[in-house]
């Protein structure tokens, strides 16, 4: 109700500009506080951003929070326009910026002088700022390398401006994305920006510290980063930015849906979210587990062969239940394709009420007889429960992503 009424007041408005420089001059940004931060853009308006994690650790401003009005994002004193802003704070100020600067999936399509132009002035800004030169770094699709850019790393911090392969050369363009982090900067993302930027930064022998048991029966998994997918039909592609950030795979949304064949304007049906995983995983040095998918109304496993899937035993609840407690108990988040609006859940949020749909299984509960899930729809969305027995009943697919490094 609240987005409604600030939406019907920005009606009559053509565009609100906004800079997000304030975000991009170290070091003086890196002492910047949730408070702060919700401070200066409050000042320009309370519409600008909205905060994606309930504990006011990640925020996001977009050109496309609202479908009538354009909010004008700009870096780098105006020269660079941004799609979407998304803005981490770790330890009380600032950590990390990520910014969208085009991604097909907002923006449509755009001419190869416009992303030239916006690539190149964020290269020399980041260069200017940091006071270094860049370091080359090119795509490598055995060591699941799939971007090229630039890196910068100097006491004042570190960047990464990243692009997909041969965007500025004969194929398709299809994102551009810049990361800024702090020097010290804490997190997954942060480590991979340091270690390399293709497989996964952690290791599958320290995901079970990751879980969680606490005086309620809850078994789940903390720290899984929320991304917010906006109107567009991403819910694969974000769901498995979350887990691959979790992992310390620095790819996010755009640059999956791009690999996956995602279409933004599309639902997507179990099967071609599996077909989508398959495209995904071992490109980013990750392995796909189908544990079931749905055929002639029952779970069931299933076999590859040829790009194909064979139909194996039925899934029963029994081993459907097993294979997410296994999971969980190893710190590997599931996903878990469904058709929604068929069961209750807790707290019954409701932001989308019918069709196929993916989100991430964290946890469990046997005393409650209940799965502990979470939904890439921002602030509220991540942790919230529903029956075992319903959750069986609505599922249509159920997945992991392993990284492959022990």
């Amino acid at each position: 109700m609240l987005a409604l009424v600030m939406a019907s007041s920005l009606h009559a408005e053509s565009g609100i500009a906004a800079s997000l420089d304030v975000l991009l001059d170290p070091p003086k940004c890196w002492e910047l506080t949730p408070e702060s931060f919700e401070k200066h853009f409050d000042a320009i308006r309370p519409e600008l951003f909205k905060w994606i994690t309930s504990d006011r650790t990640r925020a996001k401003l977009s050109r496309a929070l609202y479908s009538n009005v354009e909010i004008k994002l700009t870096a780098f004193g105006g020269a660079v326009p941004v799609e979407e802003a998304v803005v981490d704070f770790s330890g009380g100020r600032l950590n990390m910026v990520t910014l969208s600067i085009f991604n097909r999936g907002d923006a449509g399509e755009i001419d190869e002088a416009d992303f030239k132009s916006r690539h190149m002035a964020a290269g020399k800004a980041m260069s200017a700022k940091f006071n270094v030169k860049p370091v080359a770094c090119p795509a490598n699709r055995q060591q699941g390398l799939l971007t090229e850019g630039y890196s910068w790393s100097s006491p004042l911090g570190m960047a990464m401006l990243e692009i997909n392969e041969g965007a500025l050369g004969s194929s398709a363009r299809e994102f551009l994305r810049l990361r800024v982090a702090r020097p010290d900067a804490e997190g997954a993302l942060a480590v991979s920006m340091k270690s390399g930027r293709g497989a996964a930064a952690a290791r599958l022998s320290d995901l079970p510290q990751n879980v969680v048991r606490d005086d309620k029966g809850n078994v789940f998994i903390r720290n899984l980063p929320m991304v917010d997918q906006g109107n567009k039909g991403y819910c694969l592609p974000a769901s498995t930015q979350r887990i691959f950030e979790y992992y310390g795979i620095g790819a996010d949304m755009h640059q999956i849906a791009q690999v996956a064949e995602s279409d933004p304007s599309q639902g997507t049906s179990a099967l071609s979210m599996a077909k989508e995983l398959d495209r995904i995983d071992y490109r980013f040095k990750t392995r796909l587990v189908v544990m079931g998918m749905m055929s002639e109304k029952e779970l069931v496993e299933v076999e590859m062969k040829k790009g194909e899937y064979l139909v194996g035993k039925p899934v029963d609840e029994r081993k459907f239940i097993k294979s997410i407690h296994d999971f969980i108990n190893d710190g590997i988040p599931l996903l878990w394709a469904l058709e929604l609006g068929r069961y209750s859940e807790e707290p019954d949020l409701k932001p989308q009420t019918s069709g196929g749909h993916m989100r991430i299984i964290i946890g469990y509960n046997d005393s409650t007889q209940r799965l502990i899930f979470s939904d890439s729809w921002g602030a509220g969305h991540e942790f919230k429960t529903i029956k075992v027995s319903d959750a069986y009943a609505a599922s249509q697919g159920l997945f992991a992503l392993k990284p492959t490094v022990r």
